[in-house]
């Protein structure tokens, strides 16, 4: 037998006239995440994609896993297939399936008949297949609400496909379908999880660190680089951009007001991401903030910041609590690099008292009174560390 993965698209059935552009950026996407591992044919049909090891000693396992973590799935589930002739449906499920059988007490049949030309409708199908293996399962018993393992038949134009139930993939819409962004990657809970979200939503995107060297460590860099590994199995090959910001970031400590700091070293980052963005064709920048999450996340903060520079700001988690966003980070897997105890240069310096409720015209003016930031941005801008991170990489932490 042979087996294969069929992977469901979600809500790309929706898009018109544009759904070819949204099921080649999805197949291309897949062929890229399994290119390591083997050759593998990918076909759309039906609203499914057709996912076929071309070599026998592939590594079926990890190609499930991998396409999974594809956005643009939302169930997955590994099949064999056989041809349309209902004895060859019952030798084949009792061959692909009965081992498992041989470990429940209850199951059922589902049968999708997408050739409507096929002579046994749906419901017969189901009747039919599920005697043949109780005749040779009798201590089974069928249970249509609650089975124990539920056994799928697709009756396709070409073929028939046999598999278990559907597992659910990672939804959303194809990586680089919605365009080009930069986030911000600060190594907290926040930053990550809002990269994975806006990925889930179709950008392709880079991440762009801010470090303040010597008060931030070697270490803090490399686990902003573990993360970025990380989230590269969701989103892909990416570049992570360094930005050396000990300069700015003492000129505004030494010169701003202390209540502003926090809200100038945002404006300040912000400036900074969106002309590392204009070199690199990003369209918008992603953040991590969620509303009065902290001083600086205040809508009179957040109006200020995003008032430094031209480029949209997204930000997926705005409506989000902490438990929400925690439980996401914990789900895709960054939680725990994300609470090791390694400082970013968002903290330091953080002011006793800043304010919650800035104004524009005092920011600015603010600004008006360091002259020389401006340069030390737009040097830390040009100088930075650009660091390739392919996917699946291994984290180096």
């Amino acid at each position: 037998m042979k087996e294969i993965i069929l992977a469901y698209q979600g809500e790309m059935t929706l898009k018109g006239l544009n759904r070819g552009r949204f099921e080649a950026g999805l197949a291309k996407n897949i062929r890229r995440r399994l290119e390591d591992l083997g050759p593998f044919t990918v076909r759309s049909a039906q609203s499914t994609l057709f996912i076929e090891p071309q070599a026998e000693d592939l590594d079926m396992d990890e190609a499930f896993r991998r396409v999974s973590r594809v956005f643009g799935l939302v169930k997955i589930s590994r099949a064999v297939c056989c041809d349309k002739d209902f004895s060859a449906i019952c030798e084949t499920a009792e061959a692909y399936l009965g081992p498992r059988l041989r470990g429940v007490r209850t199951f059922k049949v589902e049968a999708k008949r997408a050739d409507k030309k096929y002579p046994m409708k749906s419901p017969e199908i189901c009747r039919e297949l599920g005697a043949c293996l109780l005749t040779r399962h009798p201590y089974l018993r069928v249970d249509v609400h609650a089975p124990q393992l539920e056994i799928m038949v697709e009756i396709r134009d070409h073929a028939a496909y046999v598999h278990g139930p559907k597992e659910a993939a990672a939804g959303g819409l194809p990586v680089g379908t919605s365009g080009r962004a930069l986030n911000l990657l600060s190594g907290g809970i926040d930053s990550p999880v809002a990269a994975y979200c806006m990925a889930r939503r179709g950008l392709a995107l880079h991440h762009i660190h801010f470090a303040s060297p010597p008060y931030t460590s070697l270490r803090a860099k490399l686990k902003v680089q573990a993360l970025a590994c990380e989230l590269s199995e969701f989103i892909g090959d990416c570049m992570l951009f360094v930005v050396p910001y000990t300069k700015p970031q003492e000129y505004i400590r030494d010169h701003a007001p202390a209540p502003l700091f926090t809200v100038l070293m945002r404006r300040s980052m912000l400036r900074i991401a969106g002309r590392v963005a204009a070199k690199t064709g990003m369209e918008a920048l992603i953040t991590g903030e969620s509303l009065a999450q902290v001083a600086s996340q205040t809508m009179a903060a957040l109006a200020c910041t995003d008032a430094a520079q031209d480029l949209p700001v997204l930000r997926p988690l705005i409506g989000m609590d902490k438990s929400e966003i925690v439980a996401i980070a914990r789900r895709i897997g960054t939680f725990e690099t994300s609470i090791e105890p390694y400082e970013d240069c968002c903290t330091i310096f953080t002011p006793p008292h800043p304010k919650t409720r800035p104004a524009l015209a005092e920011i600015e003016a603010a600004e008006a009174a360091m002259p020389e930031l401006a340069a030390l941005e737009k040097t830390a801008a040009e100088t930075v560390e650009k660091i390739f991170v392919p996917i699946g990489q291994e984290p180096d932490f």
